[in-house]
């Protein structure tokens, strides 16, 4: 329908709808109504619908909202598969590990305020802060962990529910410190790593407030 609509032929419109049907996995299901779709089929099928015409720019607002893990990585599969194509995508999304995943570039807003534009790591490198996160093989060598990290870094270290202690450090130097110390006293660890901040502390430094506060605003992060 959406190819004729757009001036295809009867012939060229099923071509059309064959060949996208098959690009998004969907030629098994192609003879069932959508309503018995999953999520992430519905999904699909409006990315497919939308590409009937082969457009340069595709607009696509919050496409995994409400998606269940699974179908949401079908959904950033299909968006990375158009863009490899040479399709661009301005995408609009209140999940900030979608932008991370996703983007080339970002672009935050608050309040209808643009805040800051740049690629993942740039954004995430304006904070200024990094995080050296330990986890001890044995959870009875915490208490030995945090002292490690206390006398590195000099600072009070935190630790979640995993037993993963973190600190903030100005950079990696104190990996290498906390390593040599960890082996020395025969400690043990399933994790050691310095990550740089995620994009949902980015948006709290940037903003002051979380990215839920503004999801309930209806603001938005286009990437």
């Amino acid at each position: 329908m959406i190819g004729r609509l757009l001036g295809l032929s009867r012939a060229e419109a099923h071509a059309r709808a064959l060949e996208l049907l098959g690009r998004f996995s969907l030629t098994d299901a192609a003879g069932r109504s959508a309503k018995t779709y999953s999520g992430g089929m519905r999904r699909r099928l409006d990315l497919a619908a939308s590409l009937v015409s082969r457009p340069r720019v595709l607009f696509l607002d919050e496409p995994t909202t409400g998606l269940d893990p699974r179908s949401r990585n079908e959904v950033w599969d299909t968006v990375r598969g158009l863009v490899d194509d040479g399709t661009t995508v301005l995408l609009t999304t209140q999940y900030l590990e979608e932008a991370d995943e996703l983007a080339d570039d970002i672009v935050v807003f608050d309040s209808g305020r643009v805040v800051a534009q740049g690629t993942s790591d740039e954004l995430k490198h304006r904070t200024g802060a990094q995080t050296l996160t330990v986890r001890p093989r044995d959870r009875a060598d915490q208490p030995r962990v945090l002292q490690v990290l206390e006398q590195v870094t000099g600072l009070t270290p935190t630790t979640d529910a995993r037993g993963t202690s973190s600190v903030p450090v100005p950079g990696e130097a104190a990996l290498g410190a906390v390593f040599d110390r960890l082996a020395a006293g025969g400690i043990a660890v399933s994790e050691l790593a310095v990550r740089l901040p995620s994009l949902d502390d980015v948006f709290f430094a940037l903003t002051g407030h979380a990215a839920e506060d503004a999801a309930t605003e209806n603001q938005e992060i286009p990437a």
